[in-house]
Order: C-alpha cells, then structure tokens, then sequence
C-alpha cells in the first residue's frame, strides 16, 4: 500500500502514474475534480468520491503550542517523517499527525483525533506543533490534503484552498 499525490492533473502525468502502480490498495491523488480523472485511469483503478477532498497550503509560522490540560504529548521522527503523538491520562494515543519536510515544503499527512476526544484543541495543537518542526527544518511552506471533516480546523489555522483533490485507489 502506498500513495502517489501529483503536483499537476495532466492526462500523461496521471496515466503515467497509474500504469507503475504494481501493488494493489495503492492511492493516487491529483489536484482536480473526481469526475475528470476517471477516463484517465487505466482498469483496475477505481475513482472514491468519498476520499475526495482538497489540496491546501499555508505560508508556515511557527508558534509555540501547549498541550491541552488533560494531556501529554510525544515527538518522534523515523525515516525522515516527524510523528506528532497526543496520548490522554491513561497513555492512550487519541490525536496525531505526520509531516514530511522536502526542501522548503513541509507536506502533512494523517492528521487525526479519536472522536471522543475532539473540540479540546488537539487537532490544533498537533497542527501547530509540526509546523514547529517544519519550520525548525528550513520549511516555509505547508502542504496538505484536506478531507471534508478537516477542512474547518486547518482554515482555522490559516490554510488556504488551492484545489478539489481527486483520490484514486488500485484495485485489481
């Protein structure tokens, strides 16, 4: 399993991108809109309107977040991802994110919180604390794909919509 998330929505780059994929459950996501990607896509691909969503940048700033009263939190990087972890009372992880940081881009990925756990600021506070780092690393721009549900808390942030983002998976 694995993700290819292009820079540009062109018929070649996508077909391109499509025809390497070998292993099945592999995502491709491109700026545009999920309607238009489809007659690009080799068989085996499938178009999944729900995982559609938006591609949003920022221009980074870092700040100096504090974790929510209530919890602790932990930084780990591990071939060259910086893992952002919330973890409650109990030790349990109920928010997190990943960032990578590419010359001066800093592309986020998988930024959640459990749903018990949501509207106390962890989102934010995970957000906050990789630009931290980010920006720490020589970033200065952020970059992410956005869902529909995450859309609100990284607007909130200050980032901005770029483009709808088409999700692709491979399916054989």
């Amino acid at each position: 399993m694995g993700r290819h998330v292009l820079p540009d929505a062109h018929e070649f780059s996508v077909r391109e991108a499509a025809a390497s994929v070998t292993v099945p459950h592999t995502w491709l996501k491109a700026p545009m809109e999920s309607e238009d990607i489809g007659p690009w896509l080799p068989e085996g691909w499938v178009v999944d309107k729900n995982e559609a969503g938006y591609l949003m940048a920022v221009d980074l700033t870092a700040t100096d977040p504090v974790v929510p009263e209530g919890y602790s939190a932990s930084v780990e990087t591990r071939d060259g991802v910086d893992h952002v972890r919330v973890h409650d009372a109990t030790g349990e992880v109920v928010a997190k994110g990943q960032m990578a940081v590419l010359g001066q881009a800093a592309v986020v990925d998988r930024v959640s919180t459990d749903d018990a756990h949501r509207r106390r600021g962890l989102g934010a506070f995970v957000m906050r604390s990789l630009t931290g780092h980010a920006v720490a690393q020589g970033a200065v721009l952020g970059v992410l794909g956005a869902t529909p549900d995450g859309r609100a808390l990284y607007e909130a942030l200050g980032w901005k919509v770029h483009a709808p983002l088409a999700a692709c998976i491979y399916k054989p």
